[in-house]
């Protein structure tokens, strides 16, 4: 039973805290709608995903009402697109097609984002999904609403150093195409390893083959309470500061479990997973880097941070765990730059740098997040950074993730405004001695030794 003491603590936290649920995720199968017509197939696309998902805003609102509860975002994620379209198209343009289709029904039925624009890719590449990556750039600056994901590595089977490669020349094209928006279309485009079937963030979501036809993801976030909550630890030690955040998590996860139970009801749709990860936004007070800082660190990036964050991100997985049956995704602590206020304070004092938080994505729930780096960063630098971040994952059997952005026209010392929940954020150097010899080589690292478990 919840207490009247608890409600108002949940008020508290929603009034004062800025606990959210982020977002609720209808994730759609799109296996059903595959044709070797590209015109039925992209009408089947559109009429499972408008039938599927014509209610989920107006649910969402609903629940957002009742509850008190703000629900930042409605989403839908669908099946690999270059799984359902791999049997119409012939040429990138087709795949731009199916984007294309898949922004038009997410502006019919109002949501914020569409993701699984993407391909699964880490120990070979279909000629169809070739096809899609190389459509990415065209497709984003095309849409509004899209989002693409790549998933080139994982422990099992190794990184597919070809479609790292690949990558690396993708995220500079994705700039070019959207220049005039400076370069935002890199924020709509994330490079995986070990990519979640059940991930309900953007711009990382798909539909895994894996899942049901269709399921409700929610995703919950809370820096602004966790750090509310340390605050009246000051000074205590590592034992008292591991409760206080299994039992702040423990009491967001509620929230969002509740949010979920009630969303499947009222849409007819199974629940999946509540996705408990610390997304800070541009908001004062909803930053995970001043959680680090709550805890005896000057800035983060200061010695100690990678150690802190560890333990933020474990603790909030154990209270998360005890709050829900069903807890996935890629629950723990985000780290992007532009979208969290501490860290973007941290990269103007010099304390944080790519290679510390490169050592970051060690322990945190993703990677790279929302990094913005010169726009004259060469290619093959940019497939290099992928290929550091994809071995972190694949060797610590993590998901580990790149969404960087080389913005185009500037340089160092210089920021860049993406607006909304992307934020803004200062341009960060990047080491650009040549990785060429290496990324050139072709091929595939191979999955390390401990992959092989059966």
């Amino acid at each position: 039973m919840i207490n009247i003491y608890e409600v108002a603590e949940t008020n508290e936290m929603i009034e004062k805290e800025n606990l959210d649920v982020r977002t609720i995720t209808m994730g759609i199968s799109l296996l059903d709608c595959i044709d070797a017509d590209l015109k039925r197939l992209n009408e089947k696309i559109y009429q499972k995903i408008y039938e599927s998902a014509r209610d989920l805003v107006r649910t969402g609102e609903q629940i957002s009402r009742e509850y008190g509860i703000p629900i930042v975002n409605k989403r839908i994620s669908v099946t690999p697109i270059a799984l359902v379209g791999a049997a119409a198209c012939r040429t990138p343009q087709d795949f731009v097609g199916i984007a294309n289709t898949l922004d038009k029904v997410a502006h019919e039925v109002g949501v914020n984002f569409i993701g699984g624009y993407s391909a699964l890719v880490s120990k070979g590449m279909t000629p169809a999904e070739e096809m899609l990556i190389r459509s990415i750039p065209q497709a984003l600056a095309d849409t509004e609403r899209v989002c693409s994901s790549v998933n080139v590595g994982s422990t099992r089977t190794g990184i597919n150093m070809d479609a790292v490669k690949l990558m690396g020349e993708v995220i500079r094209q994705t700039a070019e195409y959207t220049r005039q928006q400076d370069s935002l279309g890199c924020a709509k485009l994330v490079v995986f390893c070990n990519a979640p079937d059940d991930n309900p963030f953007m711009a990382g979501a798909f539909h895994g083959v894996t899942e049901a036809d269709r399921i409700i993801n929610v995703g919950v976030s809370g820096p602004g309470v966790v750090k509310t909550a340390l605050e009246k630890v000051r000074g205590e030690n590592f034992e008292v500061l591991c409760e206080t955040i299994k039992k702040t998590a423990f009491k967001v996860t509620r929230v969002g479990q509740l949010v979920a139970r009630e969303a499947s009801q009222r849409l007819g749709v199974p629940f999946g997973i509540v996705d408990l990860s610390l997304a800070p936004t541009p908001a004062i007070g909803d930053s995970v880097a001043d959680i680090l800082c709550e805890m005896g660190l000057e800035y983060a990036g200061a010695p100690g941070t990678t150690a802190a964050l560890a333990l933020l991100n474990d603790q909030v997985k154990k209270g998360g765990v005890m709050a829900s049956s069903y807890v996935g995704g890629l629950s723990g602590a985000f780290i992007p730059v532009s979208e969290d206020q501490g860290m973007i304070d941290a990269v103007a004092a010099g304390a944080l740098t790519l290679e510390k938080l490169e050592a970051m994505t060690c322990v945190c729930s993703v990677g790279l997040d929302m990094i913005a780096i010169p726009g004259d960063t060469r290619a093959a630098t940019i497939s290099g950074i992928i290929a550091d971040e994809m071995a972190i994952g694949m060797v610590n059997q993590k998901t580990t993730a790149v969404r960087i952005i080389p913005v185009i026209g500037k340089g160092v010392g210089e920021t860049v405004e993406f607006g909304g929940l992307l934020g803004y954020a200062p341009i960060m150097s990047v080491n650009d001695f040549s990785c060429d010899g290496f990324v050139n080589r072709g091929g595939r690292i191979p999955a390390p030794i401990h992959s092989f478990k059966n």
